[in-house]
């Protein structure tokens, strides 16, 4: 029996953990057992509060400061035992009832890392900001130029890998904040991994609803595009 350990890093997302964590526990995956494991990356409003509820249920870990979303995925990355690791967020934009299509590869042996992308296949999306998606597809594109991939959304939350990839992956990891997405991309095209990628539906926020990433992070993903691939 397979075990999937999803890691959710968290970072004042009141409004919405208990209702991301009611739609995981939904989530039907056949044979394979759910391992849920929540970083609060030094959250300042009610999260913490209700997480530390939650204890008895999950296996919670609480950052000492802020430290960004990369270092809450590498402490999760470290926690996890499953046979196949997933990374979601917190904040409902990416939901859960794509776990069977996004494991799939894996679990036929297809795969050893899975991507999901909001750009591709039939899957329902939320539209929004132009200029956001642009900036999304540009810097795939310049990731792939680097790489020698083809993917067509190197941003998104949902990254998926077997453990033979995680336990080569997580030991060279470094970023602390955003920079966490082309950094695991880089090192997914060195090993050479076995990449597939499945079309997922997406429910994006608004900044008014609390969308955290911004201009200043796409113009660091540049920087660490560059950096992590040479």
């Amino acid at each position: 029996m397979a075990t999937l350990s999803i890691i959710i890093p968290v970072f004042n997302e009141e409004k919405t953990i208990e209702k991301i964590l009611k739609k995981i526990e939904a989530v039907q995956l056949g044979d394979i057992t759910k391992e849920i494991i929540i970083i609060d990356d030094f959250s300042t409003d009610n999260t913490r509060k209700i997480l530390n509820k939650l204890n008895h249920k999950y296996k919670i870990f609480f950052q000492d400061k802020n430290y960004g979303k990369g270092a809450a995925v590498r402490r999760g990355f470290r926690e996890a035992n499953g046979d196949i690791i997933l990374i979601q967020d917190a904040d409902l934009e990416y939901d859960p009832k794509n776990y069977n299509e996004l494991i799939k590869p894996i679990i036929k042996e297809e795969a050893q890392v899975v991507y999901g992308s909001r750009f591709s296949g039939g899957q329902t999306r939320r539209v929004l900001f132009f200029w956001h998606s642009l900036g999304n597809k540009l810097l795939t594109g310049f990731s792939n130029m680097l790489t020698n991939l083809t993917l067509t959304d190197m941003e998104v939350c949902y990254k998926v890998f077997c453990r033979e990839a995680i336990d080569k992956i997580y030991p060279k990891l470094t970023a602390n904040r955003f920079g966490i997405e082309p950094e695991i991309t880089a090192l997914v095209a060195k090993n050479k991994f076995r990449i597939y990628e499945v079309g997922i539906t997406y429910h994006g926020r608004t900044y008014e609803e609390g969308k955290k990433i911004n201009w200043k992070d796409g113009l660091a993903a540049i920087w660490h595009i560059i950096k992590f691939n040479l």
